[in-house]
């Protein structure tokens, strides 16, 4: 551990929760509709059920393996870590609870209530007690706790109905699992949207289920655990040794552990003792909230509200556009004339998909090659792949089939493919392939020739219109050639390669960006570094640039999320600022921009500054070259710079805090979708053009 550096990092883990309550934030903001601030609180929400599982649940694990395991960025062992997440917790669940409250209370005028029982008009518990009768009653799975009925396995952020049950001056626990395959909750008959959650039913007919015995101490808790996650994961950034000993112990472990115990209601001392005995944890691991455990039913009542209410309760709706770089006709013939950068969610990923569509119907096109991460349900791009393999194109498509919460979709997909004749390969045992590489290779005028296509974020359809992300499409061949020679070597399990362009993890990128920094520092005070990502974490990235603040170098991070490294600190990172923008989209580009002007050199590519993606992902990042895309990139990052509403600036104690508004407000976000909607160059330009010929061909008569 790097001692030295201790004065201006921060723990990764408080960090990530910061970034959870900037979210949190959003749901506060009374510029924000009200409906998306429900949604905000639900994403708050399920955001802190991953933490748990895959953070908490790591460190869970080291502090199980002993109190060797040391975070290099504050000294904390996994266990004081624990102590102080716990900790950190606690407050944000009562800033939930207050916000969620608020808004709710605003929506009841608009007759959207979530009611509890007492709330019910006489009508509507007639018609809830009917349907908890007919529906819901023959569906329930209800358990005593006693010698002959041992506690049960209870499953991970499920709900579970509790009770005390008392029959003949013996005391037991009563269990009621909320079935899975039920809805979420229950509409009530009328214009208006009211309902009840399902747990709040099954608690007020607990005498239906559990009907010769006293009932008292109702409640509902929901225990989140250890995510079964392989330690070769994200979740973490440690040594070999430890990797294989880990390997072992989940191995042996057939339940994951309870890291987090929710509870509905105020537990006696005797049920927490109790419950505190069975799950293995400590009072500080059970939080009460009076926030519903789940919150992802909100979306299903946001599609319920009528269009004119959702106009009041929503933001106003935004479609992408077509990129202004972009025209009618051939997408192939438009990438041999020039670069195209699309630019998500305020440019349509539909130029990709127009070019694959070409390409797999094109007799020139001989070659398809992609990497697949994240795949929509839904998707025209393995329709587009599958049909160039059935015309008879190679298509090879490098499928990751270890995509957090999505292994099920890619293994789906990547059978539909091997079917229709796609050659499917899968990466590397330790490493994931988070790269977003498309190569096509076709025969012009006897040449062979490529177009590439590298971007910031996944090949998804419906993600394309929810994160902010950058696609370059070009014709250049030196960065074909690269993408070529990256495809063979994936092929070949060959994590070796050498490329004259692309920078490529975990071989190259980390050692590029370094000494794309030690460049600027050269420079002194007229270096200059902006670099846009979700999350920074290596800490040989944090060192450099740190060594580059102290040179005089004037550095811009936007990191949305997690940051180890503190801007501000005397003698340190006085030269360093940081910014997180948190708003309607998520921001998930990342741009790389070393010096200015003619020296400029500037790379996208889908890697953080993460060890997990230096070292434990193959990663590609692209230079650009062609000076109008890279205006593009400038302004997008100058934009980003100047956002006054939704940015925040990071402190030196770790802490975010408002930019000050001198002048104008500039939302960046909504000066993308403004400059989206504003007609596009190709369009004006085309009348002038149509009447110009129109009158060649009258003065010709």
């Amino acid at each position: 551990m790097r001692k030295e550096l201790l004065n201006y990092t921060q723990n990764r883990e408080l960090s990530w929760l910061r970034f959870d309550e900037r979210v949190l934030q959003e749901a506060q903001d009374p510029t924000v509709p009200l409906l998306e601030r429900m949604k905000f609180v639900a994403i708050f929400t399920s955001n802190l059920d991953e933490f748990f599982m895959i953070r908490v649940g790591s460190l869970y694990d080291m502090g199980m393996m002993g109190e060797n395991h040391i975070d290099d960025k504050t000294g904390w062992s996994a266990r004081q870590q624990l102590d102080k997440i716990y900790t950190a917790v606690a407050p944000l669940y009562k800033e939930r609870e207050k916000t969620y409250a608020e808004i709710k209370k605003q929506l009841s005028p608009y007759g959207i209530c979530g009611l509890s029982f007492k709330e019910l008009e006489q009508q509507e518990k007639k018609f809830v007690k009917k349907y908890f009768r007919e529906q819901i009653l023959p569906l329930l799975s209800p358990q005593i706790v006693d010698p002959n009925h041992p506690f049960p396995h209870l499953l991970n952020n499920e709900i579970y109905v509790t009770a005390t049950l008392k029959e003949n001056g013996r005391s037991l626990l009563g269990i009621v699992p909320v079935p899975q395959f039920i809805s979420d909750i229950l509409y009530l008959p009328g214009h208006d949207i009211r309902y009840i959650r399902m747990e709040k039913v099954i608690m007020e007919y607990l005498e239906l289920i559990f009907s010769q015995y006293e009932i008292s101490d109702r409640n509902y808790i929901c225990v989140t655990r250890n995510a079964d996650i392989s330690p070769d994961d994200e979740a973490f950034d440690i040594n070999d040794d430890f990797r294989y000993r880990m390997k072992k112990t989940l191995h042996k472990r057939r339940r994951m552990a309870v890291v987090r115990l929710e509870v509905a209601e105020s537990l006696s001392k005797e049920r927490e003792q109790y419950f505190c005995s069975k799950f293995n944890i400590t009072p500080k691991q059970i939080f009460r909230t009076k926030v519903p455990m789940k919150l992802g039913f909100m979306f299903s009542v946001i599609d319920k509200a009528p269009d004119s209410m959702k106009r009041a309760l929503t933001y106003e709706p935004f479609s992408p556009q077509m990129a202004k770089m972009v025209e009618e006709g051939s997408m192939m013939k438009q990438i041999r004339r020039k670069d195209i950068l699309l630019s998500y969610p305020y440019e349509s990923m539909e130029p990709f998909l127009r070019l694959i569509k070409e390409a797999s119907a094109d007799p020139n096109v001989m070659t398809i090659k992609i990497t697949i991460y994240r795949l929509a349900r839904k998707t025209r791009l393995v329709e587009y792949l599958c049909a160039a393999a059935e015309n008879g194109k190679e298509v090879t498509v490098l499928i990751e089939l270890r995509a957090r919460f999505d292994e099920q979709n890619n293994i789906d997909w990547s059978e539909r493919l091997e079917e229709a004749g796609c050659r499917v390969i899968y990466g590397f045992e330790g490493y994931k392939v988070h790269s977003k590489i498309c190569l096509i290779t076709y025969r012009h005028r006897n040449e062979i020739q490529y177009i590439t296509q590298i971007g910031t974020g996944n090949y998804n359809e419906k993600t394309a219109e929810m994160y902010t992300d950058v696609s370059l499409m070009t014709s250049s061949r030196s960065i074909g050639e690269d993408a070529a020679e990256f495809f063979k070597n994936m092929s070949i399990s060959n994590l070796d390669g050498r490329y004259e362009e692309l920078i490529v993890a975990p071989t190259s990128l980390k050692q590029k960006i370094l000494l794309l920094i030690d460049r600027e520092i050269a420079k002194g005070t007229n270096g200059r570094i902006v670099m846009k990502m979700n999350s920074v974490t290596d800490m040989d990235f944090i060192e450099k640039i740190a060594e580059a603040s102290r040179a005089g170098v004037r550095i811009d991070l936007i990191v949305r999320g997690i940051c180890c490294i503190l801007p501000g600190i005397e003698g340190e990172t006085e030269n360093l600022r940081v910014i997180s923008i948190v708003g309607r989209y998520l921001e998930h580009a990342r741009i790389f921009s070393f010096g200015v002007r003619e020296e400029q050199k500037i790379y996208i590519g889908s890697a953080d500054m993460m060890t997990r993606n230096t070292e434990k992902r193959v990663e590609v990042a692209c230079p650009v070259y062609d000076p109008i895309v890279k205006r593009q990139l400038n302004h997008l990052l100058k934009v980003m710079l100047s956002d006054n509403v939704k940015a925040r600036i990071l402190t030196s104690d770790g802490t975010y805090k408002k930019k000050e508004i001198r002048e104008r407000e500039v939302n960046a976000q909504e000066v993308f979708m403004r400059e989206a909607l504003q007609e596009r160059p190709s369009e004006k330009r085309r009348e002038p053009k149509v009447i110009r010929r129109f009158l060649e061909i009258f003065h010709k008569k």
